[in-house]
C-alpha cells in the first residue's frame, strides 16, 4: 500500500500543476482589468495604473505571471489581495468556519443518509423503502436555496429553535441549520445509493452463504452486509467533502457565515484574481488528498483489495 500511496502521490504533482495553470489562466484573463475595476466608474490615472500593475506583476505576460506565482506557493506565499492584504491571512480566517460547516455536514450525511438508506434497503419493496425513496426524491426535488430560506423560516423564525443567523462561527449549535441545510441534498442521495446496495447486497452469495453457516444477524448484517455496501457510499461522501467546501456559497449567503464561500464569492465579485487563484489552490489540494484517502480506505473495507 505504501507505494500505491507514494505513485498516487507523484500522479497529483502534473495534476496538481495542470489544474491551477487551468485556474491561472481563467482567473487573470476572462474576468478583463481587475486593476480598473477598483476604481468603478471613476475615470483613473494611467500613470497609477501602470504602478500598481508593476507592483503586482500584472504587466507581465500571463505564463510568467503563472511560474512566479507557483515558486512563491512553493514558500507558502499565496500572494496578496488587491487593497494589500495576504491572501493567507484571508484563507486563515475563512477556512476554519468552513470546515467545521463540512464536518457537521458530513457528520450529518452519514448518520442519517446511510441509516435511512439501510433501513430502506432492507425493507426494500415495503412501505417503509417506498416512504424513503419518496423523501429523498422530494428533498432531490428542491433547490438547495429554497431549501435554506425553508429551514430558516420554519426553525430560526417560526420556531425560534436555532438563530437565524451565525454569530459565533465557533458555536456548533449556530452551525448545526446551515449545516442541515448543505447537507440535505447530498444526504438525499447517500439514503438511495445505500439503498440499492443494501438491496443488491441482500441477494448476493456471501450472504446465503453466511447465513447457512448459522452467523448471527446482527454480525451478517453489521459486518459483511454493510462492509461491502459501503464502498460506493465512501466514494460518494468523500467526493462531497471539496463539493461542500467549495459550494457552501450559498448557505454561508443564507445564514450569514463569514467561511470560504463568502470569501470566494466576494472575491469574484471584485475581481480579486489572487484571492480566487489562492482559495481554489487550496481546495484542489484537499480534493486531491481526499481521493487518494478514499482509495487508501477501500482496503479497510473490503481485505479482498489489494495494490499493486
Amino acid at each position: 500500500m505504501g507505494r500505491y500511496a507514494a505513485r498516487r502521490l507523484l500522479q497529483m504533482i502534473p495534476i496538481f500543476i495542470g489544474t491551477t495553470l487551468l485556474i491561472f489562466l481563467m482567473v487573470h484573463i476572462l474576468p478583463g482589468d481587475p486593476v480598473r475595476a477598483i476604481y468603478g466608474d471613476k475615470a483613473p490615472d494611467p500613470a497609477q495604473i501602470a504602478q500598481i500593475k508593476r507592483e503586482y506583476g500584472f504587466d507581465k505576460p500571463v505564463l510568467e505571471q503563472y511560474v512566479h506565482y507557483m515558486w512563491n506557493l512553493l514558500q507558502g506565499d499565496f500572494g496578496k489581495n488587491l487593497a494589500g492584504r495576504p491572501v493567507t491571512e484571508l484563507m486563515a480566517d475563512a477556512f476554519p468556519v468552513t470546515l467545521r460547516l463540512t464536518l457537521l455536514a458530513i457528520i450529518i450525511e452519514i448518520i442519517i443518509g446511510v441509516g435511512l438508506g439501510a433501513w430502506a434497503g432492507l425493507k426494500a419493496g415495503k412501505a417503509a423503502d417506498t416512504g424513503v425513496l419518496v423523501f429523498t426524491l422530494t428533498v432531490i426535488s428542491i433547490p438547495v436555496f429554497v431549501l435554506g430560506f425553508i429551514a430558516r423560516f420554519i426553525f430560526a423564525d417560526e420556531l425560534g429553535w436555532l438563530p437565524p443567523n451565525v454569530q459565533d462561527s465557533t458555536d456548533y449549535s449556530q452551525l448545526f441549520l446551515p449545516a442541515f441545510v448543505l447537507a440535505m441534498l447530498s444526504m438525499a442521495y447517500v439514503a438511495r445509493l445505500t439503498r440499492t446496495t443494501f438491496a443488491e447486497n441482500l441477494r448476493a452469495d456471501y450472504m446465503r452463504t453466511a447465513r447457512a453457516k448459522g452467523l448471527p444477524s446482527r454480525r451478517i448484517i453489521g459486518v459483511h452486509l454493510l462492509r461491502n455496501s459501503l464502498i460506493p457510499v465512501v466514494t460518494f461522501i468523500g467526493t462531497d467533502v471539496g463539493g461542500f467546501i467549495g459550494g457552501a456559497v450559498i448557505t454561508e449567503g443564507i445564514f450569514n457565515i463569514q467561511g470560504v464561500g463568502n470569501l470566494l464569492y466576494r472575491a469574484i465579485q471584485t475581481s480579486e484574481g489572487s484571492t480566487v487563484t489562492g482559495v481554489v489552490t487550496v481546495l484542489v489540494l484537499v480534493i486531491l488528498l481526499i481521493n487518494l484517502l478514499i482509495d487508501l480506505l477501500y482496503a479497510v473495507l473490503d481485505p479482498r483489495i489489494r495494490y499493486a
